[in-house]
């Protein structure tokens, strides 16, 4: 008995609903009772009515007829749904379609991620200011500011400069002349990536010890005295 009700009820078919319409519909310009009747009108199509009257969407909605009538009004002020004529051999069909809801769905994320971008490069930004001032020891100055700015604006990602910056610490020449010169060589060797920057580093540390070694070396044999075996 049991199983019969679940295939009675399997077969009532499910609805998929686009998981940024349910979070997002209010940034849309949607209220609660458009979203549901989008929903209804989704339903409808799926199960092979493309036009429901105002009567039908009444019957399964807690709204009138004239309710459901002004919300599809304003859904199609808004953008949402269209209305397609279906032509046949003799005449047209009229048909709702969702299609505008689908680009209005797809605006509003691209506008919705082009600003949460933006909110993490400010914040990518005021951090790398904060680590900044943090390793000075003291407040930027304004020429430094815009010098940091500049950096960003030139293509320059926070992780890159952070790294800059950590270099000229390791080095023991903590300004921005000597920053801008890392970032400038690193530029000029298409260096953008943390990885790159890990291997160009290691590289010029080798070359860096290889040179003092090479020093030392010359050092000592010149402090050797020359000893002239012909007079002997």
């Amino acid at each position: 008995m049991i199983k019969d009700q679940l295939q009675a009820w399997f077969k009532q078919g499910t609805l998929t609903i686009p998981t940024y319409l349910l979070t997002h519909y209010k940034i849309m310009g949607l209220n609660e009772q458009e979203l549901v009747l989008l929903l209804q009108l989704q339903n409808f199509t799926e199960k092979g009515n493309s036009f429901p009257t105002p009567s039908q969407l009444s019957e399964v909605m807690t709204f009138q007829e004239s309710e459901c009538l002004f919300l599809i009004q304003s859904l199609i002020q808004k953008g949402c749904i269209g209305i397609e004529v279906e032509k046949s051999q003799e005449f047209g069909n009229e048909k709702y379609t969702l299609e505008p809801l689908y680009e209005k769905m797809l605006t509003s994320f691209l506008l919705t991620l082009k600003k949460e971008e933006a909110l993490e490069a400010q914040q990518s930004s005021e951090s790398l200011y904060t680590i900044v001032e943090q390793e000075f020891g003291r407040p930027l100055s304004p020429f430094e500011c815009e010098t940091l700015a500049m950096w960003i604006d030139d293509g320059h990602e926070p992780d890159i400069i952070k790294a800059a910056l950590r270099e000229a610490v390791i080095s023991g020449k903590i300004n921005f002349r000597y920053i801008d010169r890392i970032l400038f060589e690193w530029k000029k060797n298409g260096i953008k990536t943390l990885e790159q920057v890990r291997k160009q580093t290691q590289k010029f540390r080798a070359y860096q010890k290889r040179d003092r070694t090479q020093e030392q070396t010359s050092s000592v044999v010149k402090d050797i005295p020359f000893y002239n075996w012909l007079e002997q």
